[in-house]
């Protein structure tokens, strides 16, 4: 079945076995870009198998069906193409770029990997210590800190409460065997979506992907049912006494997921509040208060309900004024009208920056593979700019009212400092 959206440059092709295939020809360079994503992220694991879905990605590409971690490399590097693979919370993901004569040649690579990966022990083992050198070096530094006690305060049973990276207990307890189960309930072609973007014709990559993956047969069990755990919001203060020279402080709110009404407000929000050095809180805590080292706000996309954040790096001296600085900025939105020209210039900033973010074909086959996996469909690229255009002053106070009221706190930093803010 081949879809194409009206006024969209984008083929939409379901193949037999359910492998969602999108294709946006750009013949403009000899390049061609594919993302291959598969629904298993981090929220797919068990509390204690936390880390899983990133040691997985890992070690993906270090061994498959008859080729070991060095032919895989060379036979990628010959052709001077790129092929990696990642794990985020909601989705895996294989990228690959090519120059068009050889993507039949690469994605057929990809294809074994996908599909016969060996997981050998010996690299589970070097992946895993370099997950644990990761994890043991974010201990370190303040941001991630923070921002790892405030992911588990807020979400507590939930699986966004964990680091894609797990902790020391749960990556130390992964097996090979837990990599080969997790690939075999996920791994399958109706949980697959391929994005590829470049100097091909929608014939000729679905006809590739077909002779790649075509007879790849959908298991008769069905899938997993996520059952997760139902988030409580009660904001309540965390701290985290280290040697440092500085303060974070994190100011966290429980926003909803990408498909609600009040994704793009929030979006919006979080724009206008910190995105860039024209942003609200980089002009009044940085530049006219000389607070912060660091200022930003950031609200991701996420597939279940997702963190409105904003945080400040600071020195010791000024935790109280910071924290107080960064709650009074966030308690304004809730209470004084946005006027229409700020959030005019938050929507030209939102919607130039997502402008520039499909310029090349890894970006193209990126963005509408995403949507695809996340279920909001390759017409939320269209949908996501008139959300954004539609917002008004009303819909932005609305939104904060209803979710940035009271904040979960994320502190970091030399004891003292950090126990006298919140006294």
């Amino acid at each position: 079945m081949t879809t194409l959206l009206q006024n969209s440059p984008i083929h939409r092709t379901v193949l037999n076995n359910g492998i969602v295939v999108l294709v946006a020809e750009n013949p403009a360079a000899d390049i061609i870009a594919a993302r291959v994503f598969v629904r298993a992220g981090s929220c797919c694991e068990n509390r204690e198998q936390a880390g899983l879905a990133h040691l997985l990605s890992a070690v993906m590409t270090k061994g498959c069906d008859g080729l070991s971690s060095l032919e895989i490399a060379e036979k990628v590097e010959s052709v001077g193409a790129s092929l990696s693979t990642d794990s985020s919370t909601d989705y895996f993901l294989l990228s690959l770029k090519t120059v068009t004569s050889d993507f039949a040649e690469i994605l057929a690579l990809a294809g074994l990997i996908l599909r016969s990966p060996t997981f050998p022990e010996t690299q589970v083992e070097l992946e895993r210590r370099l997950a644990l050198q990761d994890i043991r070096s974010q201990k370190e530094q303040p941001f991630t800190v923070a921002f790892e006690q405030m992911r588990q305060v807020m979400y507590q049973n939930h699986p966004y409460a964990m680091s894609v990276l797990g902790d020391e207990t749960t990556m130390g307890s992964i097996t090979r065997a837990d990599l080969v189960q997790y690939h075999q309930t996920y791994f399958r072609p109706d949980n697959v979506v391929i994005s590829i973007a470049g100097r091909v014709t929608p014939t000729d990559a679905v006809d590739l992907v077909k002779k790649v993956f075509g007879d790849w047969q959908v298991p008769t069990q069905g899938l997993p049912v996520l059952n997760l755990p139902e988030i409580k919001v009660e904001p309540q203060p965390r701290l985290k006494p280290i040697h440092t020279q500085q303060s974070i402080v994190m100011l966290g709110y429980l926003g909803p997921s990408v498909s609600s009404p009040d994704y793009a407000p929030l979006k919006l929000l979080s724009t206008y509040l910190g995105n860039g050095l024209s942003s609200r809180l980089f002009v009044e805590l940085r530049e006219k208060r000389g607070l912060a080292y660091e200022v930003s706000a950031f609200y991701p996309t996420r597939l279940f309900p997702a963190s409105f954040l904003v945080y400040m790096g600071t020195a010791a001296e000024n935790t109280s004024i910071a924290l107080e600085g960064l709650r009074t900025e966030v308690d304004l939105l809730t209470t004084t009208e946005v006027s229409e020209s700020v959030l005019q210039s938050a929507k030209n900033k939102i919607l130039g920056q997502y402008a520039l973010g499909k310029q090349t074909n890894g970006q193209i086959a990126q963005i509408y593979g995403w949507y695809e996996i996340l279920g909001l469909g390759i017409d939320f690229d269209k949908k996501f700019q008139e959300l954004v255009i539609a917002v008004s002053v009303k819909d932005a106070i609305a939104a904060a009212g209803k979710y940035l009221k009271e904040p979960y706190l994320s502190l970091v930093g030399q004891e003292e400092a950090i126990n006298s803010a919140i006294a």
